[in-house]
């Protein structure tokens, strides 16, 4: 179990309440923390990125992301499991920092069913580590990642914050839902500020090569087939990075208050939680269709049946997040496709 030591208190303490120091932020080398990253350094905040470059894909992609980050001013990484409480304790020990974006985890539905303790080690003693690493630095402000999964056998549409989510359909969302509700038991016990973030498909470049519109994008180049699941009767409320970051960067410039009030998601907590998508639900048939104008070409389409873990349809619900902190998603697929290809080919020199 974690040990939060005197000098971690101690360094607590001696922090200013005044001007910002910086931002940790977890899973930097990953597809959204790096995005991440990037707008907070143009903003010229400092940022000590953190993440473990595992190998669930391709780690050259995780080190052409942090090539792009490091040098510039204000950029900081250290190479670790946030998993592993020792390492991590220590290696932060001499740092400082007043806020924490933790958007490292282990991604992926599919991957669940073949490897579920990688789930157990990094978004469940990983998410702890880190609220304890919050606590003990009193933290302004911890954001995290939580995810659309946890909507599951949900049938209702469009998701909202207020809907029950106890009825997860993979290891992957019942890891990101006990994420939600350690931070609820953080922030009643310990009043620390956090915002919780269900993020809808995203896409766009610097993106996750296990995501569909990689996949697809991959196979349409090198002549392949795609495979189209659940015979492609599927929606999905796909939102382009950038909207993603708006929204991260929203939260992250405004902490929920610890006034009693009821929050989006139903604490009275300075805990809050947010769906940050498009807000519309697109078939998955007409993205193949925007994608393959895109590529140029045609994609052979082999039809299957719907995976085990998957949900046949995502639709967020934005309006808590956008009542409460002016979020509003600009980038329709028919924008945002077009534009991963263009950065896929450029990456790949197509």
């Amino acid at each position: 179990m974690p040990q939060t030591t005197g000098g971690d208190k101690q360094r607590a303490a001696q922090q200013p309440r005044g001007k910002a120091l910086a931002t940790l932020l977890t899973g930097v080398a990953g597809f959204i923390g790096f995005h991440v990253a990037q707008q907070l350094l143009r903003r010229g905040e400092t940022v000590i990125g953190i993440d473990n470059l595992n190998s669930y894909y391709p780690v050259a992609l995780k080190r052409d992301r942090l090539a792009q980050l490091n040098g510039q001013a204000g950029f900081q990484f250290l190479e670790l499991d946030f998993g592993e409480w020792e390492s991590l304790s220590s290696r932060l020990a001499p740092l400082a920092f007043d806020r924490i974006i933790h958007l490292g985890a282990q991604a992926g539905v599919r991957y669940s069913l073949e490897n579920p303790r990688a789930y157990a080690h990094s978004n469940l003693v990983g998410h702890l580590n880190l609220l304890e690493v919050g606590r003990a630095r009193e933290v302004r402000s911890l954001i995290y990642a939580s995810s659309s999964s946890v909507y599951g056998g949900n049938m209702s549409l469009p998701f909202r914050v207020e809907d029950r989510v106890d009825k997860p359909l993979s290891l992957y969302a019942a890891s990101k839902k006990a994420d939600e509700l350690m931070s609820e038991t953080y922030a009643h016990l310990y009043r620390m500020p956090q915002t919780g973030l269900r993020f809808f498909t995203v896409y766009g470049p610097w993106a996750r090569p296990d995501m569909a519109m990689w996949l697809f994008a991959d196979a349409i180049f090198n002549n392949r087939p795609i495979k189209v699941f659940n015979h492609g009767d599927m929606r999905r409320d796909f939102t382009f990075i950038d909207d993603i970051v708006a929204g991260v960067i929203a939260a992250h410039d405004n902490p929920p208050a610890d006034d009693g009030l009821p929050k989006a998601g139903g604490s009275t907590t300075p805990h809050r939680i947010y769906n940050i998508g498009n807000n519309r639900s697109e078939s998955l048939l007409r993205m193949i269709d925007v994608l393959e104008e895109a590529c140029g070409r045609k994609a052979e389409r082999i039809l299957l049946p719907m995976q085990a873990g998957d949900v046949s349809d995502t639709f967020a619900d934005v309006s808590a997040i956008a009542d409460d902190l002016g979020y509003a998603p600009t980038t329709p697929i028919e924008v945002g496709v077009p534009r991963f290809i263009d950065w896929f080919r450029d990456y790949h020199r197509l």
